[in-house]
């Protein structure tokens, strides 16, 4: 089910405006989630960012102090087009590293010049994997455990197929960014501090 994120400082006037649009709404606690289900129907599950399990009472203010970025933690973000990777220490970014890297786009070519294109663009994106592991070893080693990933699924498979990174736990939520840039990279470590939200509108 699609979610949206919602930052903390904004999460109580979120859950105050779901609440006036739908003619008011009762909040619960289920499932590690605070719900919310609304007089017409309409109905949320928000959850903790970096996997946390929520358990406290069903308030808005409460569940948002819980809301707070662990010690240390990492953003891992593969592309065949890129990569990035980022070590925190609660919301400061300590170490990063941004980096493109070419892989061959599909060609509309036959018989043995597609199959030398499909080698060739293999062999790159094998190639742009092992920088992006080197780069994830190097600054997501010691103490990184929780990391939040995005870009492509099968990149990051692949990067953390990596035995040096076999200690690293990803967590939600996953992140669907395009080529990783500076850019996208600070967007991608606020998106991972945020709330997760699914909601059905009735």
């Amino acid at each position: 089910m699609p979610h949206v994120l919602v930052p903390v400082a904004r999460w109580e006037r979120w859950v105050a405006n779901f609440a006036t649009g739908h003619g008011g709404a009762t909040l619960s606690v289920a499932d590690g989630a605070l719900c919310g289900r609304a007089v017409d129907g309409s109905h949320f599950a928000a959850r903790l960012p970096f996997g946390t399990s929520y358990a406290g009472v069903p308030e808005a203010g409460a569940f948002a102090a819980l809301a707070v970025a662990p010690g240390e933690w990492g953003v891992l973000l593969v592309r065949k087009g890129g990569f990035a990777v980022a070590r925190l220490r609660g919301t400061d970014l300590v170490e990063h590293k941004v980096g493109q890297r070419h892989v061959q786009g599909r060609t509309k070519a036959g018989g043995q010049s597609q199959q030398r294109f499909a080698r060739r663009r293999d062999n790159q994106a094998r190639q742009a994997y092992e920088a992006a592991a080197d780069h994830a070893a190097r600054i997501l080693s010691g103490t990184t455990r929780l990391v939040v990933a995005g870009g492509d699924h099968a990149a990051v498979d692949a990067v953390l197929d990596d035995p040096r990174l076999s200690s690293a736990t990803v967590v939600a939520p996953w992140l669907p960014v395009p080529d990783p840039r500076r850019a996208v990279l600070d967007g991608a470590i606020a998106d991972a501090q945020a709330i997760a939200v699914e909601v059905v509108n009735a």
